[in-house]
């Protein structure tokens, strides 16, 4: 199932995609979940089983506003340095385990919202990156049955300011990462159930159409149920918490000569089976 979190009509839904419409879970549960968290939480294998029958008319996906699956996870988590090439990329030393960092809930947006460049950031990056959604509560699991948690997946843009990630000292990533606008995600919550191996998809970023990034989670250094049971030895994840699992190279910074966004750029973040995610660059304090 293709699931989305979207505004119509003035009121934000939780909805299921199908042949280019927008169901509203409304009409489909009873009671209906108030939002994505809560069907997380319990409405999943209800839906599930209500989705295998024949499906109402929806809204034509064009008419809404989609928004982040999740607007408001409770955490989101980002691994760094998780690809081969990437790490190499940057002339990265080798980790032996992942290299965590947050990002505020607060900069999460939906697609089509704009990523807000402060006047003083000069050094905007992107990262596409594939992002898992935890179902159930984690609290100490064994890699082997990690994947069992996942609600399912989508796309998370880390969008970074990099002068703060590695000009200052000490360096501020969490800062640099969590600015307004800075975690863009969507489109759509793809169940885990239609993506039993993530170790096998395809990860692509466009900056105005052209090809900036296209790896592979095969390249990951830690895999996603690796990552997911070293989180949850140390602190508890919860339903709706977000897992930002790393970027493949191709980014700005390490590029010759680097390459940054500007107001005025766009960029898509696109894995096959899960959708694009396309958000614009704008100045902040000018709107998009």
């Amino acid at each position: 199932m293709k699931l989305v979190t979207y505004e119509a009509a003035g009121r934000i839904r939780v909805g299921l995609l199908n042949a280019g419409q927008v169901v509203d879970l409304a009409d489909l549960l009873d009671p209906a979940p108030a939002d994505m968290l809560a069907l997380l939480q319990g409405g999943l294998e209800r839906l599930r089983a209500v989705a295998a029958e024949a499906l109402p008319e929806g809204e034509p996906l064009a008419a809404v506003r989609l928004l982040a699956p999740v607007p408001r996870p409770g955490k989101v988590i980002g691994v760094g340095r998780n690809y081969g090439a990437h790490a190499a990329e940057g002339g990265l030393e080798a980790q032996e385990q992942p290299r965590l960092f947050t990002k505020v809930p607060s900069s999460v947006v939906g697609p089509g919202a704009a990523i807000e460049k402060p006047a003083a950031v000069t050094r905007l990056d992107w990262e596409a990156e594939l992002a898992v959604v935890v179902g159930r509560t984690m609290r100490d699991v064994p890699e082997a049955e990690a994947l069992d948690f996942v609600a399912g997946y989508t796309l998370l843009n880390d969008v970074s300011a990099r002068e703060f990630q590695f000009d200052v000292k000490p360096p501020q990533t969490s800062f640099a990462k969590s600015m307004d606008g800075f975690c863009p995600m969507g489109p759509c919550l793809v169940t885990a159930d239609e993506i039993p191996d993530p170790g096998h998809l395809q990860v692509r970023c466009r900056v105005n159409g052209k090809v900036m990034q296209d790896g592979n989670t095969h390249d990951m250094i830690f895999p996603v149920p690796t990552v997911l049971s070293y989180v949850s030895r140390y602190l508890t994840l919860e339903p709706g918490d977000v897992i930002a699992t790393g970027t493949p190279e191709g980014v700005g910074v390490f590029r010759k000569p680097p390459v940054y966004l500007v107001p005025g750029d766009r960029v898509e973040v696109e894995i096959p089976g899960i959708g694009v995610l396309e958000n614009p660059v704008v100045l902040r304090g000018a709107g998009a």
